[in-house]
């Protein structure tokens, strides 16, 4: 099977529903944030390890401890993704932290903080021209 093949996709997409199923509804560790997203899951083409990329809304010390509960919890997620999920092996699973949605928040606030600051400094500046042309000093 070739990594982007169509089964080895809908493979990928099942992997990812049902370990987010676990995650919010099977996982009782409390070291789990509730805000616990899966964003995506990568099956090898031997079906032998699976990547799981994880985000957390929350701080830093939330994202590490819901990493490390999961981590604690890996073979409980593999028996019940070999019971939901019929495949010829069940994948080790491997959770890996994912910044991607937090750093995209992070960039947009900088640009509406930019932009922002560029219609101040436009406002100003226009302000400044209309008291040039009507010869008003401060």
């Amino acid at each position: 099977m070739r990594k982007n093949s169509i089964k080895n996709t809908r493979i990928n997409g099942m992997v990812q529903r049902e370990i987010s199923e676990l995650i919010q509804n099977g996982i009782k560790d409390p070291r789990i944030h509730p805000m616990t997203s899966v964003v995506s899951a990568e099956v090898t083409p031997d079906l032998k390890y699976c990547k799981v990329y994880i985000s957390v809304l929350g701080n830093e010390e939330a994202a590490q401890a819901t990493i490390q509960g999961l981590k604690s919890a890996e073979g409980y997620i593999r028996s019940q993704l070999a019971k939901s999920i019929n495949l010829r092996n069940t994948p080790e699973i491997h959770f890996v932290l994912d910044q991607s949605i937090a750093y995209g928040v992070h960039m947009t606030r900088l640009i509406d903080e930019v932009t922002k600051e560029g219609k101040e400094d436009a406002a100003t500046k226009a302000e400044d021209a209309g008291k040039e042309g009507s010869g008003e000093e401060e």
